[in-house]
């Protein structure tokens, strides 16, 4: 059988592989920590289940408009323009099921085969497959570990820049590192785009799980709205992650593009669960702000628990719900050099389940340091409390 050579390039994301190692792990009757996958043991806000059902048992289970229906549109359009300071529309607007779909979507209307895309690394490992699939040139840009956060790599960015670049993905606020621009920051980049005439796409899918201050969005930068799509997405919001429903937020002239997309694709979104975001969006507030205390309780734990260790270094960040602690030392004291070796080394020894940096793109030339991701959404305070202690009798052994 012959595959055609473009699945050839095409990723995938690896912290999948680390929960059914786990699964298997656990299956042989050990006790599993699972800090590997940004998922969530949190229900879904009743609003959403509850406006979802009625929305079933009023029939809307048939298709729908390929962009979306027009009401959920014009509410994701509100709830932008009311965090973001913009003025979009419902035409601004194209539903997707999930926030995934619009990254190879987006790059499918703006970047043509030979192209050289900036993308994070570490970071969601899927631009860097959507990148490489759609025949673009994945060039990296990374993070600098700094006393309170991680800062964004501006020299490797300016490296990265050539006659060839086309496109600029930033992720705000950052996943694996909880990282996110600071003013100065925004301003720097919003002139780069300008400066080299860039479409951007920024992942927004933590812009709401914020535990302190406000989070403040590129497209606020002047310019940067007409020529930015934001990544929109219910599933860490309002823990909805296996219910597959986002958007694209940009200029009509590529949603347009991304809507014919969806077409191709899957038709559109899923019916009755746009009632349900709808409803969220609109009287949801409540739920979702009992979620944020739920996730900033285990954020406070899990880093207490880390920053404990002798040999690891753990800043906190302000939003998301990953740590990115640094592990070079302990690496170096138990003499395991690679990832893989310390990732199984803790499962066997403590049952503690994380992903590593390399689970978020290829390494690149001279990183020295050593990084690993807790994702502290799908484990209750007690339990990291449990096992961080195990933890650190292990890295401290």
């Amino acid at each position: 059988m012959r595959i055609a050579d473009r699945i050839g390039r095409l990723g995938t994301e690896t912290a999948f592989a680390v929960g059914a190692e786990a699964a298997e792990f656990a299956a042989r009757g050990n006790r599993v920590f699972p800090f590997h996958l940004g998922d969530l043991n949190i229900p879904s806000p009743n609003t959403v289940v509850e406006a979802t059902i009625r929305a079933i048992r009023d029939g809307k289970t048939g298709y729908c408009p390929n962009a979306g229906i027009p009401e959920l549109r014009e509410a994701i359009a509100a709830d932008v323009n009311s965090t973001h300071g913009t003025a979009y529309q419902a035409s601004n607007v194209v539903a997707q099921p999930g926030g995934k779909p619009t990254i190879g979507k987006f790059l499918a209307a703006v970047m043509n085969p030979g192209d050289e895309v900036l993308y994070p690394n570490p970071g969601y490992p899927i631009y860097e497959s959507q990148i490489e699939y759609l025949g673009g040139t994945a060039v990296p840009y990374g993070y600098v570990e700094t006393e309170e956060n991680f800062d964004l790599d501006f020299a490797a960015i300016e490296r990265g820049l050539s006659e060839k670049t086309r496109v600029l993905i930033i992720n705000d606020l950052h996943n694996p590192s909880g990282a996110e621009l600071s003013p100065d920051q925004r301003g720097r980049l919003a002139q780069l785009v300008r400066d080299h005439d860039l479409y951007v796409l920024c992942d927004e899918a933590y812009f709401d799980i914020r535990y302190e201050g406000r989070s403040t969005s590129f497209v606020e930068e002047k310019g940067m709205a007409e020529r930015t799509v934001l990544l929109y997405t219910f599933s860490k919001r309002f823990a909805m992650t296996g219910w597959r429903l986002g958007a694209s937020v940009g200029p009509t002239e590529i949603v347009d593009v991304i809507a014919k997309l969806n077409v191709n694709d899957e038709s559109c979104a899923n019916h009755f669960i746009q009632y349900g975001a709808i409803a969220g969006l609109q009287h949801g507030h409540a739920e979702v702000q009992e979620m944020l205390e739920i996730l900033r309780a285990r954020r406070d734990v899990a880093a207490a628990g880390l920053k404990s260790i002798d040999g690891v270094r753990c800043v906190v960040p302000h939003a998301t719900f990953y740590l990115f602690p640094n592990v070079t030392e302990v690496m170096q004291r138990k003499g395991l050099t690679d990832y893989e070796s310390f990732r199984r080394a803790a499962l066997e020894a403590t049952g503690v389940s994380f992903t590593t940096r390399l689970h978020f793109g290829r390494a690149t030339p001279g990183e020295s340091n050593k990084y690993i991701r807790f994702a502290y959404s799908g484990i209750g305070t007690a339990d990291i409390e449990e096992a961080l202690g195990l933890f650190k009798r292990w890295c401290e052994s």
